[in-house]
């Protein structure tokens, strides 16, 4: 649990009900197309750590909904934050989601992203259920929940096997900010500073 807790996003997202329902072949196409890229980026042998992490940085910017995933993270707290506090509640928090999301999907390092099938939730929000193609055989399942806003695709949610269990990343750690929310009375700066020692503890375990 520790683990898990340690290495859970808070990504906006309720547990998958599963419908019967196929998604469309242009959402499927979306997270087959995008995450391949995204673990091209993180196992491409040209380039620096530092290189990897910023163009890394770049692309999981377009590719999640980070503004909308740091308000479901802190819940009604998102409403009573003063706006300093929430712009620098959500720097902190977009640096810590960032290195989750590189340090999650590092552990899945693969040649490419498969998918296996979907289901739709509603005519705007869906699961694709994936499985990452690995060199030593241990192949991964990932499952991605992706929203259609506008005609657009961002994946909202993202559920691993971490330790034999399928886990989606965003309950857990929306439980866990909440709590120390109710804990401090609400405070922002103990938030902040609880988000800022998980980086620090994240960065300094990551590959080279």
């Amino acid at each position: 649990m520790k683990r898990i807790t340690k290495l859970s996003l808070a990504l906006a997202g309720l547990a998958l009900l599963a419908l019967p329902a196929a998604a469309d072949a242009k959402t499927e196409a979306y997270v087959q197309s995008n995450a391949s890229e995204v673990l091209s980026t993180l196992n491409d042998p040209a380039m620096t750590a530092e290189e990897r992490t910023k163009a890394f940085s770049v692309y999981m910017d377009k590719f999640t909904d980070l503004d909308a995933v740091s308000s479901f993270v802190i819940g009604k707290y998102s409403r009573r934050f003063t706006d300093a506090e929430l712009a620098a509640y959500r720097k902190a928090f977009r640096t810590y989601a960032l290195a989750v999301y590189q340090s999650q999907l590092d552990d899945y390092r693969g040649k490419e992203v498969i998918v296996k099938d979907s289901v739709d939730r509603s005519a705007t929000d869906s699961i694709v259920n994936t499985v990452i193609k690995r060199q030593d055989g241990k192949d991964m399942d990932v499952r991605w929940r992706v929203l259609t806003r506008d005609g657009k695709y961002q994946v909202v949610d993202v559920a691993l096997n971490l330790d034999g269990n399928l886990i989606w990343l965003g309950i857990e750690q929306r439980a866990q900010f909440i709590a120390l929310l109710d804990r401090s009375n609400g405070s922002a700066e103990v938030l902040i500073n609880k988000i800022e020692e998980m980086t620090a503890d994240l960065k300094s375990s990551k590959r080279s």
